[in-house]
């Protein structure tokens, strides 16, 4: 007698702009023996994830990003040759807030090392995203947003509308 199994296996990413990016594959197999089954399973999961991982790479269109229909060169390079992961786009926008703040280029790779495990030329989109919005909100080097906590609106009297209490 045989035994059917039906094996799913999916993947879903999160990228920028409040978008995603998911793909799955099922397959259907066949064991003779009860037994089989673990040994089976384990080796269609990894075909399975191997699948998936192999065409998830490929988001496709992002919003507000460029569509990626082919490969590219793995980044975006200066006329001095140091390659970028991140779309040249982030890449223009990292080094104008850096400008922009008076930020030092060494703080802004820590704090990419921090939050993302790599520098700043090594960010991929995603994380390069992350790091402009910690940039967006720090208005000086002497106060960068390190912790992450965004801190609770301060009340000067008043109820939660701004407004003064009737006495």
């Amino acid at each position: 007698m045989a035994i059917q199994l039906k094996l799913d296996y999916s993947k879903k990413l999160g990228l920028p702009q409040y978008s995603s990016h998911q793909f799955g594959v099922s397959l259907t197999a066949e064991v003779s023996d009860v037994a089989q089954i673990p040994a089976e399973v384990e080796r269609i999961y990894r075909v399975l994830q191997d699948a998936v991982d192999g065409q998830i790479v490929s988001p496709g269109f992002v919003p507000g990003g460029e569509p990626a229909s082919s490969p590219k060169p793995s980044g975006a390079t200066t006329d001095s040759g140091d390659e970028w992961k991140c779309s040249p786009a982030q890449k223009n926008l990292i080094l104008d807030l850096v400008e922009q703040h008076g930020l030092q280029k060494a703080s802004v790779d820590a704090l990419a090392k921090e939050r993302f495990g790599v520098g700043v030329r090594q960010l991929n989109k995603l994380q390069a995203s992350g790091l402009i919005d910690e940039l967006m909100g720090s208005p000086s080097e002497s106060k960068p947003r390190l912790t992450g906590q965004r801190s609770a609106p301060r009340r000067t009297g008043g109820n939660a509308y701004g407004g003064r209490r009737a006495s």
